[in-house]
């Protein structure tokens, strides 16, 4: 079996270097870098992680938990995690918790009996209290859990004012505001302040009803903008979407019944994922997200606990959001 002493034979260099190019730890010049890969995979050096594990007390495993995968939000975010923490020699262990609190609980327990290092926490279901007693290194997205929490998140009440001012300039005077579930303290519900503190400004009549969720999909906003808004859609000359999918299904319902985009009603959607970007037909005028910077935070945040147990927990991140201007305002 090819040993540590094996590579670091082949390579010219100590085992101590080695370790470090393996661990990515203190400064390796690049050549060496180069002669320390290159006899890696000649040799077919492969790690032993058990043994790395022990030696550190640490599993090089990052655990995270989403609310769906299948919403590309967070489909796209976990690409970016799983990038950086791959270039840190880490791999995730993944939870679709689907904003199941028994689910999510259980996979937080699982997660801490698999002792893995650090939790990314995308899912918010539970109360704070679950989060703080995690008893490891844990960072956030888009929800504040506690002083000691850092958390990742884009500017939430920057977009809110954007997409709201934007609905104005282009000449509405009475706006919708579809919003997520305001029931837990999300980050994302900053978006809904802004809108009604940019109304109020303008003197533009608003309204706002929670519908945005997560895990809907296309038939699920077909549905509820059927029951809970299509009898009262002739009101408003502007919608403001807390999530795209909500925005293009709005875009398709008021199509099918006559209502013209953007003439007779202006949609802003938020996030511009992967979904968006590939639609050509609408090109929907979006708040865009940063989505491959807040992974690549996330990611690190937690990693630098991690392996700074000493130090406290960084500060908080948050990223800036942008306007894209499309087709349906």
């Amino acid at each position: 079996m090819v040993s540590i002493k094996d590579v670091a034979k082949l390579s010219g260099v100590s085992v101590t270097t080695v370790s470090r190019v393996m661990n990515n730890r203190g400064y390796i010049g690049k050549e060496t870098r180069i002669k320390v890969e290159d006899a890696m995979k000649q040799l077919d050096y492969q790690p032993n992680q058990i043994a790395r594990s022990l030696l550190k007390n640490q599993s090089y495993v990052i655990g995270v938990i989403v609310p769906d995968l299948a919403h590309p939000l967070f489909s796209e975010l976990i690409h970016w995690i799983e990038s950086y923490a791959s270039e840190k020699n880490y791999k995730l262990l993944l939870c679709n918790s689907l904003q199941d609190k028994e689910k999510e609980l259980n996979y937080i327990s699982m997660l801490r009996q698999n002792r893995v290092d650090g939790i990314i926490m995308c899912s918010h279901t539970l109360d704070v209290d679950a989060y703080r007693n995690v008893g490891m290194p844990v960072v956030s997205f888009d929800r504040i859990l506690s002083p000691t929490i850092p958390y990742v998140a884009g500017d939430n009440y920057k977009g809110g004012e954007i997409a709201t001012q934007h609905l104005i300039d282009k000449g509405c005077k009475k706006i919708l505001h579809i919003s997520g579930p305001l029931e837990y303290e999300l980050l994302a519900n900053r978006r809904n302040d802004a809108f009604q503190l940019g109304c109020i400004k303008n003197g533009v009549e608003w309204n706002f009803i929670e519908g945005a969720h997560v895990k809907a999909t296309f038939e699920d906003n077909w549905n509820f903008i059927e029951k809970e808004i299509a009898s009262r859609l002739g009101e408003y000359d502007g919608v403001f979407c807390s999530n795209d999918i909500m925005a293009y299904t709005l875009y398709h319902y008021s199509t099918k019944h006559n209502i013209n985009i953007p003439e007779d009603l202006k949609i802003v959607g938020y996030d511009y994922h992967s979904f968006t970007r590939m639609l050509h037909v609408p090109k929907l005028t979006t708040i865009k997200q940063p989505i491959d910077a807040m992974g690549q935070m996330l990611c690190s945040s937690l990693i630098n606990q991690i392996e700074n147990k000493d130090v406290a927990a960084s500060g908080n991140t948050i990223l800036d959001v942008t306007l894209v201007d499309g087709e349906t305002t």
